[in-house]
């Protein structure tokens, strides 16, 4: 792991995967560093922002060092049952994603609803989330991004999944959309997917 500055108020903890990134903020969540006020994770970095008055940035490096060391974290409480997204698999890229990883679209569904996926991050725009699973359903990114991605639509890129939030550009493979609500500022919680929560796609019918 390595540190760095990042203001006056932050450092960077930086990580060579995203599962290291996540073990590291689960165990900073488990045993909190006296001082920091908010993490952030993302793909390969976890922001660690603390109050300046409480803590030394060399000092909370060291600590977050340590925090790196812990084994594991073992949850005390029951893990939350999975978020469950219906999904219309109605994508206009589905037949181009099946044809890249050499299945039929059924077998495509098939892996997308059979995986827990996780939540990794969130970014790109308020509530969509980096989605992580099992199902192989690596595939790249479109050579050229679309203007208006609908809200709502179920995307893949690289290892991702994700659900846009709303209408924005966008270069993702398009496979199914949804009703879900994934950011509404209304809310007491305005995203509803958040780094470490468990989802699961499930087919509907149009």
């Amino acid at each position: 792991m390595k540190v760095l500055p990042c203001g006056a108020e932050a450092v960077l903890a930086q990580f060579d995967s995203l599962d290291e990134a996540l073990a590291f903020d689960a165990a900073l969540a488990a045993g909190p560093v006296p001082g920091v006020l908010e993490c952030v994770p993302a793909a390969r970095t976890v922001l660690v922002c603390f109050d300046p008055s409480v803590i030394g940035a060399d000092f909370l490096a060291a600590q977050l060092r340590r925090v790196s060391t812990r084994p594991p974290a073992v949850r005390r409480a029951a893990a939350p049952a999975p978020v469950e997204i219906p999904v219309r698999y109605d994508g206009p890229d589905l037949d181009l994603v099946a044809a890249h990883l050499g299945w039929l679209r059924e077998e495509v569904v098939a892996r997308h609803t059979g995986s827990v996926w996780r939540v990794g991050f969130v970014g790109f725009s308020p509530g969509f989330a980096y989605l992580v699973g099992t199902a192989d359903l690596a595939v790249p990114r479109r050579a050229e991004p679309r203007l208006a991605v609908p809200a709502g639509s179920v995307a893949l890129a690289g290892e991702y999944c994700g659900i846009y939030p709303r209408v924005s550009p966008g270069g993702w493979q398009l496979i199914g959309s949804t009703d879900a609500t994934v950011w509404e500022p209304s809310r007491s919680e305005p995203a509803l997917l958040t780094p470490g929560l468990s989802v699961r796609f499930v087919a509907v019918g149009s």
